[in-house]
């Protein structure tokens, strides 16, 4: 029995950070010379970064600076210890949590929230104990025997390995409704960036959530948006140094390497067939209808796209994510998925293939299936109204 997605929901915080802004930010920090203006520039213009949200309302409003442990009233950021960082984490990450599950659970009346079996949480940008997972069990007043656990630090590709984990006890256990949600408060570790790799993080980390409900059994009067058919991962050789993510004295601090869009150019090939060529039978790639890409930045999505062999369209939705939203670690893939499947034309099954990026590097990816869905029915025409005579 092929687990499914039963839906899928997402959560943003309020305030919005437009890209201008933040550029010119960062341009006005202490010490900011010619030159790294000028690749603060170049970095935040190629970005693909059209705006992004975040829970920090001082980076977007200059009142809200009084007393904030991490920007000034004249806007030089602050350095606040990891402690404090992760006080902000622990403070406004449950809200976002609930507010996604809710937002899953609306989306499907039929899934009553007494009957979920288990939470699966991802996060990589704070942790406290008793944890996200607690929270969720304990506000949606869920059963208190609900099994739960937590995918901490995994980075990019956190999203596809919770869905993957959320697809695997849903498979052993088809009685199973397994309640996933993802939250990443990236702009918690913002910081002064002088290298290109900081820069990089600067100009696309963003914070927000995602959640899904899977099940092998599909309840009365749900409608499943995805069939979960196989999920694969491949770590990449020589990429370890490319993309990593630390905890550091103020902040976690994370490596965006230059390189990341050459070493998935040299491996994606070889992540595509270990996912197409599956012990569970051979797929191919010419029925990939749509294609879920975790948008970590414009030149990674312009190199996939090239070296894949893709039309521009196939991409759409990852660029709009990144453009609108920015990257969002662990919870961007999952909002790319949700586009795909609004978008999906009715009256046909749709195969989608996912693919994210973590730490390592490695590769997650997944192939899913929308089914066909039926075409809203056409309006009546009303008669035309008839033409007096004279």
């Amino acid at each position: 029995m092929t687990p499914a997605l039963l839906s899928l929901g997402t959560a943003l915080p309020p305030h919005v950070l437009e890209q201008t802004d933040a550029q010119d930010l960062y341009q006005a920090q202490p010490g900011t010379d010619r030159l790294n203006a000028r690749l603060l520039r170049t970095v935040f213009g190629a970005s693909g970064v059209a705006r992004r949200h975040t829970v920090l309302s001082e980076l977007v409003d200059h009142d809200a600076r009084d007393g904030s442990p991490y920007i000034t009233g004249d806007g030089r950021f602050r350095a606040p210890l990891t402690g404090a960082r992760n006080r902000t984490y622990m403070e406004e990450a449950p809200g976002l949590f609930a507010e996604a599950a809710q937002d899953a659970l609306a989306r499907c009346p039929a899934v009553d929230p007494a009957s979920i079996t288990d939470v699966v949480t991802v996060s990589c940008t704070g942790f406290f104990a008793p944890g996200p997972d607690y929270h969720l069990v304990r506000d949606l007043g869920l059963n208190p025997a609900t099994r739960r656990s937590h995918i901490g630090f995994m980075g990019c590709h956190g999203g596809l390995i919770g869905l993957r984990q959320a697809a695997a006890i849903a498979t052993a256990d088809p009685d199973a409704v397994v309640l996933l949600v993802a939250v990443e408060l990236c702009t918690l570790h913002l910081r002064p960036a002088r290298d290109a790799d900081a820069i990089r993080g600067a100009a696309l980390f963003a914070d927000g959530a995602a959640a899904a409900l899977v099940g092998s059994r599909v309840p009365d009067g749900c409608v499943p948006l995805l069939q979960l058919d196989r999920f694969r991962t491949l770590v990449i050789p020589d990429g370890e140094q490319a993309m990593a993510w630390t905890i550091g004295d103020s902040g976690f601090e994370m490596i965006l390497g230059a390189a990341v869009p050459q070493v998935l150019e040299d491996n994606i090939h070889a992540a595509l067939e270990a996912l197409l060529e599956g012990p569970d039978g051979a797929v191919d790639r010419g029925s990939i209808t749509d294609w879920a890409l975790h948008p970590g930045g414009r030149g990674i999505l312009d190199k996939l796209e090239h070296t894949l062999g893709l039309p521009p369209e196939a991409l759409r939705e990852s660029r709009d994510v990144l453009a609108t939203r920015g990257n969002m670690s662990s919870v961007t893939v999952l909002h790319v998925l949700r586009q795909v499947i609004d978008e999906a034309p009715p009256g046909e099954d749709r195969t989608v293939c996912a693919l994210a990026f973590g730490p390592g590097l490695t590769v997650e990816s997944a192939l899913f299936t929308i089914p066909a869905r039926p075409a809203a029915p056409a309006a009546h025409a009303h008669p035309a109204a008839a033409v007096p005579t004279r």
